[in-house]
């Protein structure tokens, strides 16, 4: 990981829930863990309060997909030489790949409507 952007190098601008944002540079073959334990390591000044207690815990969310461990950025073929946007949030467990978030629905009598007041 260097710190700075060529041709064979991406820029990443990680946002926060909170909406702080903070580019870092990487290598295509840095993968989302390379990527989580940098940016632990290099945790930047006024992301004090999202401050987690462990670099496993990061996750990094692309184009509505959450990036498993070993996905090196050069296998998500990104243009390199420019800025990516990426979320990052704290989660301790991932869903599985290609589950895209949905879950096993079954019939059911239950509603899944809620009331909001």
């Amino acid at each position: 990981m260097s710190g700075q952007l060529d041709l064979l190098s991406w820029c990443l601008r990680l946002i926060l829930v909170s909406g702080k944002t903070q580019d870092f540079v990487f290598s295509p073959n840095d993968s989302a863990t390379d990527i989580a334990k940098h940016v632990f390591d290099n945790w930047p000044l006024g992301w004090e309060e999202e401050q987690v207690s462990s670099p496993n815990i990061l996750r990094l969310i692309f184009q509505g997909r959450f990036l498993h461990g070993n996905v090196t950025l050069g296998a998500l073929k990104l243009p390199p030489g420019r800025t990516t946007v990426m979320h990052l949030v704290a989660r301790e467990t991932l869903p599985e790949p290609n589950s895209h978030g949905q879950r096993n629905r079954e019939k059911t009598t239950e509603s899944n409507c809620c009331l909001l007041l």
